[in-house]
């Protein structure tokens, strides 16, 4: 046999070098590194209960609406110039097409009707006399501030719906009044209308005269 050198054998399952790649020597006995490879549960890792607390609250407060964000504030009532001095009592009255929608608070003693003087508004001082007999009657006169919206009829007719309605106020505010203006007949409705004219006939009651010729 001939002394001559035996060639070196190949290394088994030989990797192939891409290019670019610079190649990593591994010790022996080591096993290789394999690369990380990130997976969906690694991905979707939630952070800290810290940090997820303040993104929560941050998140909130961003999409809060304002009427979540701050309370709401009932609003305050406002109120009318007649009824700043006190409570109001009132009373509706009722004669012949006439409608009297009657205020009274404790007062200096205004006597308005439509926002004008008794004097201003009535031209027969018997309608004058009328509307603050209820008054006189329980001696109160000159105690409540009173305010009146009427319509309808005429003055006579409204004269009598605004003693209505002022009794009636009146018993409102002290129902110990009551007995003084039954009596006086305040309370009661005056149920008096003109009655109709008659077919055949000038007037409800008149006849035409009669002519023998």
């Amino acid at each position: 046999m001939s002394d001559q050198p035996t060639p070196p054998e190949p290394a088994e399952n030989p990797t192939p070098e891409t290019e670019g790649s610079t190649p990593t020597e591994t010790p022996a006995g080591a096993a290789p590194e394999t690369p990380e490879i990130a997976t969906p549960e690694a991905q979707s890792t939630p952070a800290p209960e810290a940090a997820v607390e303040g993104t929560v609250t941050e998140q909130a407060a961003a999409t809060a609406t304002p009427d979540e964000a701050a309370p709401i504030e009932a609003p305050t009532p406002t109120l009318a110039p007649d009824d700043k001095g006190g409570k109001f009592y009132w009373g509706t009255g009722r004669r012949k097409a006439a409608i009297a929608r009657v205020r009274i608070r404790t007062g200096s003693g205004k006597f308005l009707i439509r926002d004008r003087e008794i004097d201003d508004y009535f031209f027969d001082i018997r309608h004058r006399i009328d509307v603050v007999a209820p008054l006189k009657a329980t001696n109160t006169y000159g105690k409540y501030d009173i305010f009146i919206n009427v319509h309808g009829g005429g003055q006579m007719g409204q004269a009598g719906a605004i003693v209505m309605g002022v009794a009636r106020a009146l018993m409102k505010e002290d129902p110990t009044l009551e007995d003084t203006l039954r009596s006086g007949k305040f309370l009661t409705r005056d149920a008096r209308k003109v009655e109709r004219k008659k077919p055949g006939q000038p007037g409800a009651r008149k006849r035409f005269q009669f002519s023998k010729r």
